[in-house]
């Protein structure tokens, strides 16, 4: 055709209209298929119990994107806390906070795991390669030295393509600091990461969406098995899970602003009461992100401020999903009668503390970190993780939440130790005499058709990046100022 145009380079089409968060829908499919499958494995155990292989099957392209997973994270990881780190006290503060919150988590979670022995009346065996590589494990214990020479790929690249999820880690440890060390010279790489990040984890919505089908399969398979108690275990399961983020939220972190800042948690929780929905909603706390930046504004903490905690949080502080990991592998160990050791969970806690940086961007993300956290210690207990996939979206909200409320709670309590926080603005909008007006670009939900603009799944950066352009020079300005003379920087 004459005078015909071609594009220079490839061109994606724009969406029709925004995308909208439909995770409502996946949550009512789940629930469908875990009844469903318990009713199945109750009328036909015998043959319940080869649908588990739909479950191994799900768990299975989940492991599939576990290497670019942990890669992006991890590189992405260290350049939000060198980021942090670099603007002032209040990104050290920031930064040690969050390692003990998140340390602390994970330790609770083991603990509360130990006390209550989930799964503990499950029979779930393990098979085929996972089996064999764990008999021949156990025979061969590798020295301190074997076990650094596994460690180490044996090509660069072998570590984004093989099984070994601690030389995956290796690497991305490498990767992410040498980047770092090249100064603004590395920012095309960190992009390239990034847009890499955004990729993996849209495969990794899509992979979620089929949780109903394993959710089935795991849950039929698990029940035919073992019978009713399955059912009892798995409830006991998800309670305890429930009840450790309550008492976490509202113990924990509400002693916590109590001694350390003077609030009142149970005020801070209805202050952001819409945002909690929204996550209730979307099962993702990146979904209030923009909210809580604006609101914690209005609150009366700093901009700079803000901007140094809110997004290093997002990234670096995972109450809720560091609980779960631990309590998750607890469970898959018990449920397969292979309990960890003191030492091994010492170790998983070691590798969760850094591997689940990064992992709330995507409702779901947290059972690839646990998926990847059993296959770097005890491969053999991989085969077992079908069965939290089986509940895992019931648990999702919970985790969304404690990794909210925490962060909410840190950026307070940073305001108060580095000076720029106003506390009678807080305390005035706390206690309702100056309330928050919802800004246009404001994230909200209805109940009634709970379909969202999640920015989440859309715009946002699955491990958020802070805006050094905007924040680096205020914050050096205000080097050594207080919360009055911030002027009007809190934005209400």
């Amino acid at each position: 055709m004459a005078n015909a145009s071609y594009a220079a380079s490839p061109k994606i089409a724009p969406a029709k209209k925004p995308r909208k968060d439909n995770t409502h829908f996946l949550y009512i499919a789940v629930i469908i298929a875990v009844i469903a499958g318990i009713v199945f494995g109750l009328v036909a155990p015998d043959i319940a119990k080869g649908f588990s292989d739909l479950g191994k099957a799900y768990v299975g392209l989940i492991t599939m994107v576990i290497a670019p997973v942990i890669f992006c994270t991890i590189v992405l990881g260290i350049g939000s806390v060198r980021a942090a780190s670099s603007v002032g006290k209040a990104g050290g503060m920031a930064l040690a906070y969050f390692l003990t919150m998140s340390t602390f988590a994970l330790a609770i979670g083991l603990v509360v795991g130990n006390l209550i022995d989930p799964g503990d009346g499950l029979n779930i065996a393990a098979t085929g390669d996972a089996a064999r590589k764990a008999s021949e494990g156990a025979a061969h214990e590798p020295g301190f030295l074997g076990f650094f020479h596994t460690v180490v790929p044996t090509t660069f690249f072998a570590a984004l393509t093989g099984k070994q999820v601690l030389q995956t880690l290796f690497v991305a440890l490498l990767v992410g600091f040498a980047t770092q060390s090249l100064g603004t010279a590395g920012e095309p790489i960190l992009g390239f990461v990034a847009a890499l990040q955004k990729l993996v984890f849209k495969i990794l919505t899509w992979i979620l969406w089929l949780a109903p089908i394993g959710a089935f399969g795991a849950i039929a398979g698990v029940v035919g098995g073992s019978g009713i108690k399955a059912v009892w275990q798995l409830g006991e399961l998800m309670l305890a899970f429930y009840a450790t983020c309550l008492i976490f939220i509202f113990v924990v972190l509400g002693t916590i602003l109590r001694v350390f800042g003077g609030f009142n948690i149970f005020k801070l929780v209805k202050y952001l009461g819409a945002e909690f929905l929204l996550i209730f909603a979307t099962s993702s706390s990146e979904s209030a992100l923009p909210n809580l930046i604006r609101k914690m504004e209005h609150l009366g903490v700093d901009r700079a401020t803000v901007g140094i905690v809110v997004p290093t949080g997002y990234s670096f502080n995972l109450d809720g999903t560091a609980i779960y990991l631990t309590m998750g592998a607890i469970f898959v160990s018990d449920a397969m009668h292979k309990p960890m050791s003191i030492p091994q969970q010492v170790g998983l806690l070691l590798f969760m503390i850094i591997a689940s940086k990064g992992a709330a961007g995507v409702s779901g993300a947290g059972i690839a970190t646990l998926t990847a956290g059993l296959q770097s210690h005890r491969p053999e207990l991989v085969n077992g993780v079908d069965i939290i996939a089986g509940i895992d979206r019931f648990m999702s909200e919970a985790r969304a939440l404690t990794n909210f409320a925490g962060n909410s709670v840190a950026t307070l309590l940073v305001g108060k130790w580095t000076g720029t926080i106003d506390t009678d603005q807080v305390h005035r909008v706390l206690d309702g005499k100056d309330p928050y007006v919802a800004a246009v670009d404001d994230s909200h939900v209805d109940l009634k058709y709970p379909s969202v603009e999640n920015p989440a799944t859309d715009n946002l950066q699955p491990t958020p990046q802070l805006n050094l352009d905007e924040y680096q020079d205020r914050w050096a300005g205000q080097s050594g100022t207080g919360a009055s003379d911030r002027g009007d920087t809190t934005g209400h």
